[in-house]
């Protein structure tokens, strides 16, 4: 036996007796917390680099064992956590971006329907408009045709009088150029009928001269 390895076997023991407190405590306290919980893992940690530093001071293999098995459950473990909270993390931020999205959006939604409302109102006041418009156009080119129309009609109207009054005048003009030769006549037939109307006066004027004549000669030989 090597006489260097009976002062280290001498010091196991009063190791493992001071480890009996530390043993008592994971027993009766950290394995009742979660496996995760940072509290159990910082001392599974703690506890497994004094087991593995003694170990390794003592030569104890399952000391040595025991202390690499605590830090790698530990670091594991922590790893693990590490892990579960960078998912939970990423997980919050996934959430968080996909309402930030969902917000987005629904915002985009409401914005392209109020952009459409606003479209197809500015469309149906346009159309509105263009009737508007369409329809003063088509009242003034009716009030322009109609004046046009009118101005057509009574130019028409002058002209047909005018034509009428100018026929009307030739056709007078035929018949006083007709009714010449006889009125010549009927004034030659007035005069002639004057002139014996004159005549028979005459006669009868001398007719009762004589017949004056005649009575007071009558008278006078009474």
């Amino acid at each position: 036996m090597n006489v260097l390895s009976i002062p280290k076997a001498a010091l196991r023991l009063p190791y493992q007796v001071a480890r009996l407190p530390l043993q008592l405590i994971e027993t009766q306290v950290v394995s009742r917390m979660h496996d995760e919980a940072p509290v159990r893992l910082a001392y599974e940690r703690t506890l497994g680099a004094i087991d593995g530093a003694v170990g390794r001071a003592l030569g104890d293999p399952a000391a040595i064992r025991r202390g690499e098995a605590l830090q790698e459950r530990s670091a594991a473990l922590t790893r693990a956590v590490e892990l579960q909270e960078e998912a939970d993390r990423k997980r919050e931020q996934a959430d968080a971006d996909l309402k930030a999205k969902q917000q987005q959006a629904r915002e985009d939604q409401v914005a392209a329907q109020r952009e459409k409302q606003q479209k197809q109102a500015a469309a149906r006041k346009a159309e509105e408009d263009r009737k508007k418009k369409a329809a003063e156009q088509a009242e003034q080119r009716a009030a322009a045709e109609k004046k046009q129309a009118d101005e057509l009609a009574a130019k028409r109207k002058r002209d047909a009088e005018a034509e009428k009054k100018a026929e009307q005048a030739k056709i007078d003009a035929k018949e006083k150029q007709a009714a010449a030769p006889a009125t010549a006549e009927l004034k030659e037939a007035a005069a002639k009928r004057d002139e014996a109307t004159q005549k028979r006066a005459d006669a009868n004027q001398v007719e009762k001269l004589a017949e004056a004549e005649k009575t007071q000669r009558q008278n006078a030989q009474s």
